[in-house]
């Protein structure tokens, strides 16, 4: 292209591709005015658009990282909270327990006392139908000691106190022998 070029200049024809000088000032004029327009007028508003950008930007970073502490602190307070109830059922839960043993106690003695009562008042009844037995006892062998002395003596003894007497003096002699011999 150079060797075109060359050759067309020595021809002394006009070459295409440089242009006229009203063209380069015209341009130049032109190009000016577009960088003073954008420079003084387009740069600014552009500069301050993106500096808005920048600043929604930051706020909105700023907004959520405010909003990734919120929630790291509103974890932290559930997990307390959690914690604080799991512990709270821990002692509920122990204090029933407690609560379960201390009922089983009192359960347990009521129905020992229960028992013992139980046990007394059989034993009362017991040696109330022994005193009711050795009564009764003592009134049969009372009567067949008389009818028999009455038939080894042959005379009746049906007074009453006598009969009495020699009962009384009959048994107490049995009761004063040594357990050996009964």
């Amino acid at each position: 292209m150079a060797i075109a070029a060359t050759l067309l200049a020595a021809e002394g024809a006009e070459n295409p591709l440089i242009p006229h000088t009203y063209e380069l000032v015209v341009g130049s004029f032109a190009f000016l005015v577009v960088f003073l327009v954008v420079g003084k007028i387009l740069t600014p508003r552009i500069q301050k658009t993106l500096a808005e950008r920048t600043e929604v930007i930051e706020g909105g970073i700023k907004k959520a990282e405010d909003l990734q502490v919120e929630a790291q602190q509103t974890l932290e307070q559930y997990r307390a909270q959690l914690a604080e109830a799991r512990q709270e059922a821990a002692r509920l839960r122990e204090e029933a327990r407690e609560q379960g043993a201390q009922i089983k106690a009192e359960l347990r003695e009521e129905a020992q006392a229960e028992a013992r009562r139980l046990v007394e008042a059989a034993h009362a009844q017991i040696e109330a139908d022994r005193q009711q037995a050795v009564a009764q006892l003592r009134a049969e062998i009372g009567r067949l000691s008389v009818e028999l002395a009455g038939r080894i003596v042959g005379e009746s003894l049906e007074d009453e106190a006598r009969q009495r007497r020699t009962v009384d003096r009959f048994l107490e002699e049995i009761e004063a022998r040594p357990e050996a011999v009964r």
